[in-house]
């Protein structure tokens, strides 16, 4: 059982869900219930963290194809959409949209990195184009 919670990114050896600097200092009901909202968002932070890493899965494939046919790591039109649709879904959800475009930005960034990184070390299957 104890391996078991060393591996949930949420109760592992180095998480500490009541670490505040606020211990001691305000009333315990109160600290109660901030540990309590807090508890969600690092469940909330965890997931982020698993779905970017499947996001990045596939944008690794997509990589791969892009190398593979010698095509630019980076789709402007594509990439004008996605945050387009990202701004929109961000104001349905009551999220800044300028956030969710910056956020989208970084990821895009790290996408066309990774991607070029792919292409530079890209050696060309026999009848592929070279």
């Amino acid at each position: 059982m104890s391996d078991q919670l060393d591996n949930d990114p949420t109760t592992g050896p180095d998480y500490d869900p009541t670490a505040s600097s606020l211990t001691g200092h305000i009333d315990s009901a109160v600290m109660d219930e901030l540990l309590a909202v807090r508890g969600s968002i690092d469940n909330i932070d965890a997931t982020l963290v698993y779905l970017l890493a499947e996001r990045f899965k596939a944008t690794q494939r997509v990589g791969y194809l892009k190398a593979r046919y010698q095509l630019p790591a980076g789709d402007p039109g594509r990439e004008a959409s996605q945050i387009s649709r990202l701004r929109r879904l961000a104001e349905e959800a009551n999220l800044d949209p300028a956030f969710a475009e910056k956020f989208l930005n970084f990821i895009i960034s790290e996408v066309i990195r990774h991607h070029q990184a792919i292409s530079d070390s890209h050696v060309p299957d026999r009848g592929e184009p070279s």
